[in-house]
């Protein structure tokens, strides 16, 4: 376990955990559930998102095994039938508004044993969830050849005309019916929505009218793929056609291991809507040029170029030294997609030569870091509200439309505040403008606490700002809230005094602060405050109207100060 452990981390995978089935069950469902589950050992691997070629076991296999230098890459090969005697996928120009692209590729004489099998349906579930999208991108049909006669037709029809036997179903249903069906089905009803709306469902027919599948939802019965399969059809249906062939490339480089004739795959003819053809799987190999001082520069290595290449060609990327050693010649195999740019092949050489070996150094740039003078000022003003006895709240910083607007007697229009698109929840609908409704709220959340409440925060406020690059500005500000049987008007108004004592500002109007009597629709008439600092306007305090009180759910007067701080950094 230890040496796999080791293995995994030096090909840059995490091993988990080792477990078992029975270790899971009874850890989520306890000792009772566990009796009788398997107790195989089993490797959780975490695999990188990015590489699909490492998320079934064959290729994982490959992958340790080529890394190990214990077997040499595999050559993928593409067979094209003789004219006429290949299979062909064409297209009707129904599919366009719904589902436009497909691919194909048969695996001919394939030998599937029971791991085998559950294996390919594994990563095609797999790829399901990643690349996919959950199905929104990419379905995977995979298909018993011998029960179904070419040329197959992918079309789109009404849900009514569409009738078949769905897989592991006993009986016929329609389109329609199918939906209802899979309706409480856990694992299908996920993708219904995707076809659910449409007034055309796609489905891919045989030159005999049997159903292969209605993507992305169910294969058909008919075609179903059994141990004794000899010959696998598949197709791809997708909005997006580089992932398309990116997972029928995954799916065909991976078992066709297990062909008669060990990593070929018979290529099947596409015809589009406009009487094109192409040929898929493409299974294409690319050549890069890297240089190798880029790739020693960028990991911080001193390599020899022929020693990169032998690193390059163990992560599967097979490559030799070209024009004196100048160049590394790499060439991308139909299994590695994720190759996109030298910056790629630079990683995988880092993770060959093992992150442990490269040599720790200390940076070039020596720099010491230091707070940001605003996060400073509010840790200080943090220490003396809470030696002034007040105990600190933090609210979220996202609140629903009323809290802000409606329930403080405002318009949202007029309180300038960022909307999130498509909020989850309403509680979060916009970002707050103003922290008195989290203070609020935490108060109705601790009715039960013993009278007098001194709440305070010190946080950001997000309003729009046309004139900055994002649109919206932060503002820091300092809440605080007193709530007891009486108002306590004077609490508050002493708190600020305090604040403005330890900030060094004087009680007066030319730099220091003063405050004026003031209007506000959350504060009570004749009650409210604005404060004046440093020349400008920097919040309010006073008694809350009793209206605001009570939409919050409270029922007893409070009086609150709120302050924009950033004037005083």
């Amino acid at each position: 376990d230890e040496e796999f452990d080791e293995l995994c981390f030096e090909f840059g995978l995490e091993l988990d955990e080792i477990t078992s089935e029975k270790d899971i069950i009874s850890k989520e469902k306890g000792e009772e559930k566990a009796k009788g589950a398997s107790d195989v050992v089993l490797y959780k691997i975490d695999v990188p998102a990015n590489r699909y070629d490492l998320l079934c076991l064959e290729g994982l296999v490959r992958g340790l095994q080529v890394f190990k230098e214990r077997i040499n890459i595999p050559r993928f090969e593409k067979i094209i039938p003789a004219e006429g005697e290949g299979q062909r996928l064409i297209i009707t120009e129904q599919t366009a508004q719904i589902r436009p692209h497909a691919v194909a590729a048969v695996l001919r004489n394939i030998t599937f044993t029971k791991e085998r099998y559950d294996s390919f349906i594994d990563l095609q579930e797999k790829l399901h969830q990643n690349i996919c999208r959950k199905r929104a991108l990419v379905a995977i049909g995979t298909h018993d050849l011998d029960t179904i006669t070419g040329p197959f037709t992918f079309t789109a029809k009404a849900p009514s005309e569409i009738k078949f036997k769905p897989l592991n179903q006993s009986q016929e249903y329609t389109a329609p019916q199918i939906m209802d069906l899979y309706r409480t089905d856990s694992h299908l009803r996920h993708y219904l929505h995707l076809i659910e709306n449409k007034p055309r469902y796609p489905v891919i027919y045989d030159s005999n009218g049997v159903v292969l599948s209605m993507p992305p939802i169910i294969n058909g019965d008919h075609t179903k793929i059994s141990l004794n399969t000899r010959n696998v059809f598949i197709e791809c249906t997708g909005t997006d056609i580089t992932k398309a062939k990116i997972v029928l490339d995954i799916i065909v480089t991976m078992f066709s291991e297990y062909c008669e004739k060990p990593f070929t795959v018979e290529a099947v003819e596409v015809v589009y809507p406009n009487g094109k053809t192409h040929i898929y799987p493409e299974l294409a190999y690319r050549t890069e040029k890297v240089k190798p001082e880029y790739i020693n520069k960028k990991v911080g290595i001193s390599e020899t170029p022929s020693n990169l290449a032998k690193l390059l060609t163990r992560m599967c990327l097979k490559s030799h030294v070209t024009g004196n050693g100048n160049h590394i010649e790499v060439e991308i195999p139909p299994t590695r997609a994720d190759i996109i740019h030298a910056c790629d092949i630079v990683e995988d050489a880092a993770i060959a030569y093992g992150y442990n070996n490269i040599q720790m150094v200390i940076p070039k740039t020596y720099t010491i870091a230091n707070q940001l003078p605003l996060n400073k000022l509010s840790e200080l003003l943090r220490l003396d509200m809470a030696a002034a006895g007040f105990t600190e709240a933090l609210t979220f910083a996202l609140c629903s439309q009323e809290d802000i607007a409606d329930k403080l007697g405002m318009d949202i229009s007029a309180t300038n505040a960022v909307r999130i698109a498509n909020p989850k929840t309403a509680e979060f609908q916009v970002a707050r403008t103003t922290l008195l409704p989290g203070l609020l709220k935490t108060i109705a959340s601790n009715r039960k606490m013993p009278l007098p409440l001194k709440l305070f925060e010190i946080s950001d406020i997000v309003v729009k700002d046309p004139n900055t690059d994002v649109g919206a500005r932060n503002y820091r500000h300092l809440c605080a809230i007193y709530y007891n049987k009486s108002p306590g008007f004077e609490i508050i108004h002493g708190l600020l005094d305090r604040i403005m004592q330890v900030l060094e500002v004087p009680v007066n109007g030319e730099n220091g602060y003063t405050i004026k009597a003031a209007e506000g629709t959350a504060f009570f008439p004749g009650r409210c405050a604005e404060v004046f600092a440093k020349g400008q306007s920097i919040g309010k305090l006073g008694v809350v109207h009793p209206d605001v009180i009570t939409k919050f759910e409270l029922t007893m007067p409070c009086s609150v100060l709120e302050i924009n701080i950033e004037p005083f950094v």
